[in-house]
């Protein structure tokens, strides 16, 4: 546990320091830690809201959270998540989903290049805003991937805002995407009897709260961001390499 518990805390640091929660990794470590795949979603959704709810006050503070602009995308993903939350998905469908939601995001990490200059603004009609919002959500719920970094890339290519606005912006979505999924993720988990399982491993809140404090008032230091994201992705899509073989060895 210890040594998941210092992995979870760099993770928080690296993600806090750009306003992600790191879902989509807490996810790989646990996979790759052979925790029941009937808790992750709960266990990467409390991660998720310790570390960005740090993220949005750093921002907020700063101004940089377009809220009236966000708020359709969170408007319509919040209710979703919280419905992906409660559902009971089979494991071999959970395999495949979160399976190719990690494909998504690893490859995200490791082909996303930052914009040499600020987009201009652009917004979206309001049926696509809706319908990527409504698609992310229920994403969160089931899987646990709070949805900011598949939200972010797809609001650089929208040309919605400058980069720093986005960053804002997605660390607030991230957040309010994870309470509504983790109140799905609860109720589920305790018609199962699951909630003591995923309770026991609070030692890992302990370790996101300490990175996510730092990444979200010092960044990540040393090593190019370049680098931390192409690392990062790599262990992601391993995880999603194994996930998906698990889907289809599944019997």
């Amino acid at each position: 546990m210890a040594a998941l518990v210092f992995a979870f805390l760099l993770v928080a640091l690296v993600y806090a320091s750009v306003g992600f929660g790191g879902g989509s990794t807490y996810n790989a470590l646990l996979v790759l830690s052979d925790v029941d795949y009937r808790i992750l979603p709960a266990i990467a959704l409390a991660c998720n809201i310790v570390v960005v709810a740090g993220g949005v006050v750093h921002f907020g503070s700063r101004r940089l959270i377009p809220w009236r602009r966000i708020a359709p995308w969170i408007i319509a993903s919040a209710p979703a998540a919280f419905i992906g939350g409660m559902l009971h998905i089979p494991e071999r469908a959970f395999l495949a989903i979160l399976g190719s939601a990690l494909v998504i995001a690893g490859a995200q990490l490791i082909l996303r290049r930052a914009p040499s200059t600020p987009p201009p603004p652009h917004r979206p009609g309001r049926a696509s805003t809706f319908a990527g919002g409504a698609s992310l959500g229920l994403l969160a719920g089931v899987t646990g991937v709070g949805g900011g970094i598949i939200l972010a890339p797809l609001l650089h290519w929208l040309r919605w805002g400058p980069p720093r606005q986005i960053a804002g912006a997605a660390s607030l979505f991230i957040l309010v995407n994870s309470l509504s999924g983790l109140a799905g993720q609860a109720t589920k988990l305790a018609e199962t009897n699951m909630a003591a399982l995923a309770a026991s491993y609070w030692p890992l809140l302990a370790g996101v709260l300490v990175g996510g404090q730092i990444g979200s008032r010092l960044g990540a230091a040393g090593m190019p961001d370049a680098w931390l994201r192409r690392i990062t992705g790599v262990v992601v899509l391993y995880a999603a390499a194994r996930l998906l073989l698990q889907f289809w060895s599944f019997s």
